[in-house]
C-alpha cells in the first residue's frame, strides 16, 4: 500500500511538472523524505498526505484512487505503477503522448519485436 501510494505522488508530481524539492519545500520536508515516501520507504501520514495533495493541486482521494479498487484492479494498478517507476519509463511515455496515433502503433510493433528478439530461450522457458 505506501509503494503504490508513492508511486501515485510520484506520478502527479511528475505529471505537473514538479521537482521532488519543490514538493518537499512545500511540505516542509526534505527532498530525500519525499523520496522516501515515493519509494514506500516511509509510510505518509494522513496530514502529510493533505499537505502533498495541495501542493499537487489534486484531492487525497485522486492519489488513493488506487488502493481503493477491487483486488484484481488493484493488482493490475499496482502493476502498472512499478512499471511506471522504472527509469526513463515517463520520459518515455511523454514522448508516446506526442506521436501521432500510426506513429504509436508502429512503435508498438517495433518494441515489441525488439524485446522478442532480445530474450534468451532461458527467459522464454520460464515466462
Amino acid at each position: 500500500m505506501d509503494i503504490a501510494l508513492g508511486a501515485a505522488v510520484r506520478i502527479r508530481r511528475r505529471t505537473i511538472g514538479m521537482s521532488q524539492e519543490a514538493l518537499a519545500e512545500q511540505c516542509g520536508v526534505s527532498f530525500q523524505q519525499v523520496q522516501k515516501y515515493e519509494n514506500g520507504a516511509n509510510r505518509i501520514s494522513f496530514s502529510r498526505l493533505v499537505q502533498i495533495a495541495r501542493a499537487l493541486r489534486c484531492r487525497v482521494v485522486d492519489l488513493m484512487d488506487v488502493l481503493d479498487t477491487p483486488d484484481a484492479e488493484a493488482v493490475n494498478d499496482l502493476d502498472l505503477l512499478t512499471r511506471i517507476r522504472t527509469p526513463g519509463a515517463t520520459d518515455l511515455l511523454a514522448a508516446y503522448e506526442r506521436l501521432p496515433s500510426e506513429a504509436r502503433h508502429t512503435l508498438v510493433q517495433f518494441l515489441q519485436s525488439l524485446a522478442a528478439r532480445s530474450e534468451t530461450p532461458r527467459n522464454r522457458a520460464v515466462a
